[in-house]
């Protein structure tokens, strides 16, 4: 979550925009914020797809296809060459959502995938049919392009029709990756969307809205309807349809800056208990992500997904165990327990950092390691402004880059979201605090579609240095002004380099950075 030293955040949040005024009207979103289905399905009662479709977690021979129907129906995904795969029964228990797992797929191949929804009993894919795109990857070194981003529909920025609802979507799918990370916040279930918003400038921020949006998410429900009002947007579900994601989640998917155990002082809430709002959260987000069911049946999104022998990705979650927020001066040894992460946690990345066999290892962190991220009087994030050794949630990080250090492992490069803005930090030994870990680079990149902030302040006990940042002039800066930014990765298979690219809305690169395998 993006903070500003002169502004509350929290306040920010719960009051009407700060610098902006709410007016009463907006875009009334239509009934099925999908497009238009075809007469005939509706009028003989057959199922439709409403929301898109989704690929996700894709690696060299298996990959997840999300979609969601408008009333009972049988799911199927046909991959030419490969076969038809005969789905479950999509019901109202899980919203009309549903995904089956493709497995014997070819390696490396640039696959189309067709879904089809039937009536419940069909044992034929005969139905509402929708065409998307997956690659597979590779068992030897090939050429890599992925993107990676989060934080959308944050601070009442809501789908824009002026704009084209999410218009960042448009040149991220121009630039044809092979999948997309999502850092997370994939919604703002605490930001409702409840009007137009009149700007200093004179000008009008339209929303589209729904009646979904109009509050806090407390119920399941609610939570649903977050998601379904994004996929509402025209430009989201294209890319979805073409590039496979890979779904991690942080805060503002429950509630802002919430931690296990939290009882919420938020007088918009009547459900105050942070673990009832989490249980319902992760059903639905659950629910719209294309996770495998392994994921969603274990209730665990950290993991490992491997694209091939240049790439291992290592998605964290920061959120679900860690401990309180406090101001972080607890003092202490190094060690992997509690923190952030939680132990088990911690213990599982070193291992399989060690483990790994691939050229990278990107660690998708949900929040970045050296920047301030207050949260009231207490920490949100790790850092907490004070030099010299580590203290808090520090002292768990400096186990994990020690333990890097000591096991030899090599290219590790860490991403991320969650300020919104956009930066790369250059993390060294010779300007740190705690000196016992080698150099690596932390890129951040965002938001997606919300509220621009920053740039917050680093804390030097990792010897972070600012080396990139593009930032609005003024916090809470809406969509309007451009400020939003997703990071593209490059792998080259015959140099085997790593290229990074910050660019902003419209696609272009601001600032690009090579770097050489060891």
């Amino acid at each position: 979550m993006p903070t500003n030293d002169s502004v509350s955040r929290r306040g920010m949040l719960r009051g009407a925009l700060g610098v902006a005024g709410l007016t009463a009207t907006g875009v009334i979103a239509p009934a099925a914020s999908s497009p238009a289905a075809s007469a005939a399905l509706i009028s003989r009662g057959r199922p439709v797809i409403t929301h898109g479709i989704q690929a996700g977690d894709v690696t060299s021979n298996s990959a997840v296809v999300w979609t969601r129907s408008d009333r009972p129906a049988r799911m199927f995904v046909q991959v030419p060459g490969v076969g038809t795969y005969r789905g479950p029964v999509l019901t109202g228990k899980s919203d009309f959502t549903g995904r089956v797992q493709l497995t014997g797929l070819p390696a490396g191949e640039a696959l189309d995938y067709r879904v089809v929804l039937a009536d419940p009993d069909a044992h034929r894919p005969v139905g509402e049919r929708a065409d998307g795109l997956l690659r597979t990857a590779a068992r030897r070194p090939k050429d890599i392009r992925f993107l990676w981003s989060g934080d959308q529909s944050g601070q009442g920025w809501g789908r824009n029709p002026d704009l084209g609802g999410f218009p960042i979507y448009r040149p991220m799918l121009k630039r044809d990756p092979h999948f997309f990370l999502h850092s997370g916040d994939s919604i703002y279930a605490d930001n409702p969307i409840t009007g137009d918003v009149a700007l200093a400038d004179g000008r009008i921020y339209r929303n589209v809205l729904d009646e979904s949006k109009s509050h806090v998410a407390e119920t399941l429900a609610d939570f649903r309807g977050a998601h379904r009002y994004n996929l509402g947007d025209e430009a989201m579900r294209a890319f979805l349809a073409r590039t496979p994601m890979v779904s991690q989640w942080d805060d503002h998917e429950v509630s802002n800056n919430w931690y296990p155990g939290e009882i919420l002082d938020d007088e918009r809430y009547t459900e105050k208990d942070i673990e009832v709002l989490k249980r319902r959260a992760y059903q639905a987000w659950a629910e719209y992500q294309p996770l495998s069911p392994r994921t969603v049946r274990e209730h665990q999104i950290y993991r490992k997904v491997s694209y091939g022998p240049l790439l291992d990705i290592f998605i964290l979650d920061m959120r679900t165990y860690r401990d309180s927020n406090t101001p972080g001066q607890e003092k202490g040894g190094i060690s992997p327990d509690g923190g952030i992460l939680g132990t088990e946690q911690a213990r599982w990345l070193v291992r399989e950092l060690d483990r790994s066999k691939a050229t990278w290892k990107v660690i998708q962190a949900d929040m970045p390691i050296g920047l301030i991220v207050p949260d009231g009087d207490n920490i949100e994030a790790v850092a907490q402004g004070r030099a010299g050794r580590p203290l808090g949630r520090e002292r768990q990080i400096a186990w994990i880059l020690r333990e890097i250090k000591r096991r030899k492992v090599k290219n590790t490069v860490w991403l991320t979201a969650d300020v919104h803005y956009t930066a790369a930090h250059h993390y060294d030994p010779a300007r740190a605090g705690f000196s016992d870990f080698d150099p690596f680079w932390e890129f951040v990149s965002g938001p997606l579609h919300a509220g621009a902030f920053g740039p917050n302040k680093l804390d030097s006990t990792f010897g972070p240095k600012e080396v990139f940042v593009a930032a609005p002039p003024a916090a809470n800066t809406s969509p309007l002004e451009g400020y939003q930014f997703f990071g593209e990765v490059e792998i080259d298979a015959h140099s085997q380099d790593f290229t990074v690219y910050l660019r902003d809305i419209k696609g272009k690169s601001l600032w690009s950075k090579t770097l050489r395998s060891a």
